[in-house]
């Protein structure tokens, strides 16, 4: 069964057929069936999956867009699944990469295999497409140092730092933060408190992709750390339940909140002013351009693969001076009549 969603209002309700090309002729099958895996069921892989829809359907091809409700064990299942099921190609954002990698090498030796939004570098994967995650963790944490200009005390929230993406993009922040150069030896201590030029990072909470675990975390944080002046959530659904609790503990503008990722919470939070700004990818490019390199490469086309084997589509800064024109066309995107 695919497991997708069929609209931004039913996206964590229930599990439907997701995206495809043209329809093929009575009794033919599609020629080209691609399938794109998320890491988990949000309303960021709703703008990828419309990204996927656009893109199938400009090129006549079928793409199966898969999330995984549970973690990595759906995810482990979807990817087998799709192998018996005979698609042309994959694209996956992998939770666990270390020991999804025996995983993706069995699959890249059967059929094109690419990773998107998170990254699976030591694998067979033929490129990645996405943003540079460490980068952009570092414009949120230019973020954080313009909120706060005299320094502070922070909390950093996010799902899990299984995934490449969430390291890189953690490690980013942090280092942003405390002015720090990159050193790719340095250890992620997601437990650490570390300070330098008088800013604090009290350390990273994670919720395993459970919103309710969000909102508990940031609520915790408020508790525990009373001089607590910047809350930084890492993944989309994480500024939002962190609004929320500072909502709840009447706090809302109170603590600096930045943002990443494009949340309708999210880009209404800097409207109201509740929200520094956010630092958002392109998932919708994402889908689409997934499906264009898989569908080109089962053509036969390799020039297709990027040089490096990356595909980088940048990360941007949306402070409120930004956000009409984006969340505009996000709608636009969507087909969506209004906020």
């Amino acid at each position: 069964m695919i497991r997708s969603l069929s609209s931004l209002v039913a996206f964590a309700a229930f599990l439907v057929p997701a995206c495809s090309g043209e329809a093929s002729p009575p009794g033919l099958a599609p020629t080209i069936r691609i399938a794109y895996v998320t890491n988990g069921v949000d309303p960021f892989w709703v703008i990828a999956e419309a990204g996927c829809r656009e893109a199938a359907k400009r090129l006549g091809v079928e793409c199966l867009v898969e999330m995984p409700p549970n973690g990595i064990g759906d995810q482990k299942q979807i990817l087998e699944d799709l192998l018996t099921k005979g698609v042309d190609g994959i694209a996956v954002s992998p939770i666990d990469h270390v020991n999804q990698t025996p995983l993706l090498d069995r699959i890249a030796a059967k059929l094109p295999l690419i990773t998107t939004d998170s990254d699976a570098p030591q694998s067979r994967r033929l490129c990645f497409v996405g943003m540079d995650n460490y980068e952009a963790g570092r414009m949120v944490g230019d973020l954080v140092r313009e909120a706060l200009p005299q320094g502070g005390k922070v909390m950093l929230f996010i799902g899990r730092l299984e995934q490449d993406n969430a390291r890189l993009r953690t490690t980013g922040a942090i280092d942003a933060i405390l002015g720090r150069a990159r050193d790719d030896a340095r250890r992620l201590d997601a437990d650490a408190q570390q300070s330098a030029g008088g800013y604090t990072v009290l350390g990273v909470r994670t919720d395993q992709f459970d919103k309710s675990a969000a909102k508990a975390n940031a609520a915790d944080a408020l508790t525990a750390q009373p001089e607590i002046a910047a809350m930084v959530g890492l993944f989309a659904y994480n500024p939002p339940q962190i609004l929320e609790a500072l909502r709840q503990a009447g706090k809302l503008g109170a603590v600096k909140v930045i943002g990443f990722d494009e949340s309708d919470p999210t880009l209404q939070g800097i409207v109201d002013g509740h929200v520094v700004g956010t630092v958002v990818q392109d998932p919708y490019r994402y889908g689409a351009r997934s499906v264009e390199i898989l569908t080109a490469l089962k053509r036969g086309d390799r020039s297709v693969l990027p040089e490096g084997g990356v595909e980088a589509i940048p990360a941007r800064t949306i402070r409120r001076a930004e956000v009409d024109a984006f969340w505009t066309e996000k709608k636009r995107r969507l087909g969506a009549d209004g906020r």
